[in-house]
């Protein structure tokens, strides 16, 4: 498929064009300020701005010119919200709740999730975050799903195989600390610095967990927060705002917040207030405050989906990669 280049509408855009293509089947219709309309498939919808694909090439239309969205699934718009004479901001009509979607190891966060305060959502979310601990060290880690596969930092576990996962379950209204020490390391990559363990002991109860977002859908400046054992301090929450989301170092590109991040929260969690991870916390710099970064979602998504290829070698821990075998050469049968 070739590749479309992205424009965007001005925010102050008082053209009366009709930017149409040939209707595709379940085409969407954008109908904006001043009469203008903008027809093809909604591609993302952000806080700020809608991208639609019109065919030949897709559009970015600034909120604030939409006046309402046509839906060939019959989804309507709210009405207009307008905040003064000549302003008409448009929030669409909420979704009905969705359920996660889960992959074959780990769930996708719904797409429209609610909001909620800081306060029940680390009690709610508090069971899925656990302390990893290795001889030389400590650090932090989610849990994934109910079966214990859980996400940390390869630099926690970096030439370790004496593993131990520290989680909290809840048990009467408190909560009681286990310690696992049947753990497995299942794939790691060292320059994404990430690394999926299990928890295989025989007493291993089904595992609360929590959900994967989508880091695209983040806004400068929205509010998230950490939970992890900075210092060895299990369970410290830490609370601050997205900075940027296209920070880079050696070409790759990481989410900066000024939540507090210490040693020890390394592989934990960054939330959004819905719940959903965001990113995995990896490191700091130490010069200054407030200067934290985590590894996006969607790099963690796709480690965790091409996992075969960063499978561990249980029968080489100094290598983090398994290599197939080179194929065999025919062997020939001696004449009968």
């Amino acid at each position: 498929m070739s590749a479309r280049r992205i424009f965007a509408l001005p925010a102050a855009c008082g053209c009366a064009l009709l930017l149409t293509a040939p209707q595709p089947a379940g085409a969407d219709t954008i109908q904006l300020k001043d009469a203008a309309a903008v027809t093809g498939t909604i591609l993302a919808e952000k806080r700020d701005a809608v991208v639609v694909d019109v065919g030949y090439t897709a559009l970015v239309v600034p909120q604030n010119q939409i006046v309402k969205i046509i839906r060939t699934e019959k989804i309507t718009a709210a009405p207009a919200r307008s905040s003064g004479k000549n302003a008409a901001v448009v929030t669409l009509a909420p979704r009905a709740p969705e359920a996660s979607a889960k992959s074959d190891l780990y769930y996708s966060a719904p797409k429209a999730s609610p909001v909620r305060a800081v306060r029940d959502l680390v009690s709610a979310l508090g069971e899925a975050v656990v302390q990893v601990r290795t001889p030389g060290g400590l650090g932090s880690g989610f849990i994934l799903d109910e079966h214990g596969y859980l996400i940390t930092n390869f630099h926690v576990i970096e030439g370790e195989t004496q593993i131990s996962v520290e989680a909290y379950h809840q048990r009467n209204d408190q909560l009681e600390r286990k310690t696992y020490k049947q753990v497995r390391i299942v794939a790691m990559n060292k320059f994404a610095d990430l690394a999926l363990l299990k928890i295989e002991d025989a007493d291993a109860p089904k595992f609360a967990h929590v959900a994967l977002g989508d880091s695209d859908t983040l806004a400068v400046g929205e509010r998230v927060f950490a939970i992890g054992s900075p210092l060895g301090l299990e369970r410290t929450v830490t609370e601050g705002i997205l900075s940027t989301k296209t920070r880079q170092f050696q070409g790759d590109l990481y989410l900066q917040t000024t939540a507090q991040i210490n040693p020890g929260n390394s592989g934990g969690p960054l939330f959004n207030l819905s719940g959903d991870v965001m990113g995995v916390i990896n490191m700091k710099i130490t010069a200054g405050e407030g200067i934290g970064f985590a590894i996006p979602v969607a790099t963690v998504k796709f480690f965790l989906d091409h996992r075969d290829a960063f499978a561990y070698a249980a029968d080489n821990p100094s290598n983090p990669y398994r290599y197939l075998e080179p194929p065999s050469r025919t062997k020939l049968l001696p004449p009968q």
